[in-house]
């Protein structure tokens, strides 16, 4: 007896990782947290802007092979929420319009022109790429077709993010739309314990000049004078 062949074809698979690390040193992984990070931060109250690090990006349903993970991504006009990957055809096709990449000494300038490619022909309207060691920043607006260089990134405002980049001599600044800087986890962290320091200490000044004037008015009750009257 021959047994018939399923004709239904395998559903694809589209692997959450590469198999790739999300950092090859801790300079590198900083920059990542710190963008990423602060990023979600600009756009904690947007409902419709989705930020992500280190996520697969697959552009075309059908193609698990067609794939890039940016260190760090925007896709305006999508949901926030978890994600084991960017599938785009599940995204309202809306591909991400902001990508950074962080280098490290082992990207290599054939991984990085793919990279480039891939950003350009897939609807990317923003890339940055930054370079921790050469404290040196590189960044591409869409004109078009065609990722067209920034001649002058010190200085420069993200049309999209509103973001300014300055280039100092200890490296890269992010400054916020109102001026705020990019800060690492632990400046967030001490940011918020020096303003719940302050906020504990305006209370209790507030309790003391509350305690003063009740004594106050005790005493002028004392005297046989009104408070209220006065």
């Amino acid at each position: 007896m021959i047994q018939k062949l399923s004709s239904t074809p395998s559903p694809v698979v589209y692997p959450d990782s590469d198999g790739q690390p999300m950092a090859e040193n801790t300079q590198q992984f900083q920059w990542i947290v710190v963008i990423k990070e602060n990023l979600e931060i600009l756009f904690g109250d947007r409902a419709d802007v989705f930020v992500a690090g280190d996520l697969l990006w697959y552009p075309v349903e059908g193609n698990n092979t067609l794939r890039q993970a940016p260190d760090a991504m925007v896709a305006f006009g999508r949901p926030k929420g978890h994600r084991g990957s960017y599938r785009q055809w599940d995204e309202n096709n809306i591909p991400p319009q902001v990508v950074f990449e962080i280098l490290s000494p082992g990207n290599r300038l054939k991984e990085m022109n793919k990279k480039f490619k891939f950003y350009e022909h897939y609807g990317v309207e923003e890339y940055y790429i930054y370079d921790p060691d050469r404290l040196d920043l590189t960044g591409w607006q869409r004109q078009r077709d065609e990722l067209t260089v920034i001649e002058e990134m010190n200085g420069w405002v993200s049309p999209r993010l509103g973001i300014r980049f300055e280039l100092t001599a200890d490296g890269l600044q992010i400054y916020r739309p109102d001026g705020n800087r990019f800060l690492t986890p632990v400046e967030l962290a001490q940011e918020a314990e020096l303003a719940e320091t302050r906020a504990t200490q305006a209370e209790a000044r507030a309790q003391q000049a509350e305690t003063r004037m009740r004594i106050l008015e005790e005493r002028l009750r004392q005297a046989g004078i009104n408070p209220d009257e006065i």
